[in-house]
């Protein structure tokens, strides 16, 4: 990313009033996207897209509810309850990924919140993984205060907490958390001086005024955060969301992109779950709203993603190509 000039630093806002980024939801199409290449271009290389790698460090068995999630031990998705890998393996898993061309790696585990014995370990993970020269990011729960705290001298640099949708619509998703439960555990994040990572989810049944809220409560955040995932559904049997066909329109999908890069013109945007099931013209059309990055690997902690040389080839015809970075 470039560095960022006094003009460019004038975009840079968390005062978004909802009614202007309802206006953006309803530019024509082009205009929205010509609005959104044009701030892209102004922080970011257009053909540059940041790799990151998600492993998913222990599997299954969470007590939530989240109605899209195959992890919840409330389902019975086929996912089982695993314990934490080995400290070896997630090493050599993030070896390979950077081999592979990532510079960021994020390791997630199926918890309501982590307990200390467990946090001890995945401490341990972090600092492997830094000491690789990888960006690090975790998403573990709710983190209380001294946790972040914790996660942060370890040399983590994000954590992922998603908003998931809008806070009218949330209720419909998940009753095991409150949505001030999320928004606290972020609050912890920044004290504690990580970057965050936070987005969401579209296609759960959710309306466009839910998908501006969303988007509204993510620009308005004391500071916008470093990375903002936009997962679209991927339907698992057995899970609440599975039992009726929700589609959304692609085009749909790319505006909540583009709104995403014209609200958070320095955020990484990142084109997260459900890539599997786009078309390469539409992941072409989310970069070039402002998309600049992806998750790449075979697996989205359990969930299929495109194969890696699927992706490196998509870059390939279109002229991009991996985003310099790490340590």
């Amino acid at each position: 990313m470039s560095s960022v000039t006094p003009l460019q630093a004038a975009e840079i806002r968390t005062d978004w009033t909802r009614a202007q980024v309802a206006e953006l939801f309803a530019l024509p199409f082009n205009d929205l996207l010509f609005q959104a290449q044009t701030v892209h271009r102004r922080h970011f290389d257009p053909n540059e897209v940041q790799i990151s790698t998600l492993l998913s460090i222990k599997t299954g068995g969470c007590p939530e509810d989240c109605a899209y999630c195959p992890q919840s031990a409330r389902y019975d998705t086929g996912v089982k309850n695993e314990a934490l890998m080995p400290l070896s393996a997630v090493v050599e898993a993030a070896s390979n990924a950077k081999a592979n061309g990532a510079t960021r790696f994020c390791m997630g585990a199926a918890y309501r919140s982590p307990k200390p014995r467990q946090l001890a370990e995945i401490r341990k993970m972090v600092a492997a993984v830094h000491a690789l020269g990888l960006e690090t990011c975790a998403t573990l729960g709710m983190l209380e205060p001294a946790q972040a705290v914790e996660l942060k001298e370890a040399g983590l640099d994000y954590y992922n907490h998603n908003l998931d949708t809008s806070e009218s619509f949330y209720p419909q998703i998940i009753s095991t958390r409150s949505y001030d439960d999320r928004l606290n555990t972020l609050q912890a994040v920044r004290d504690a001086g990580l970057k965050v990572c936070c987005g969401g989810i579209v296609g759960m049944g959710e309306n466009e005024a839910d998908r501006i809220d969303m988007l509204h409560t993510l620009a308005t955040l004391p500071e916008h955060p470093g990375s903002v995932p936009i997962n679209q559904l991927v339907q698992v049997a057995g899970t609440p969301l599975d039992a009726e066909r929700i589609n959304i329109d692609p085009l749909d999908f790319v505006r909540v992109v583009a709104v995403a890069r014209i609200l958070m013109p320095v955020t990484h945007v990142r084109l997260s779950a459900g890539r599997s099931d786009m078309t390469d013209e539409m992941q072409a059309l989310c970069f070039f709203a402002g998309a600049n990055s992806i998750f790449y690997g075979d697996k989205l902690l359990t969930t299929p993603n495109p194969a890696a040389n699927a992706d490196m080839e998509l870059l390939g015809r279109l002229g991009m190509r991996p985003e310099k970075g790490g340590k």
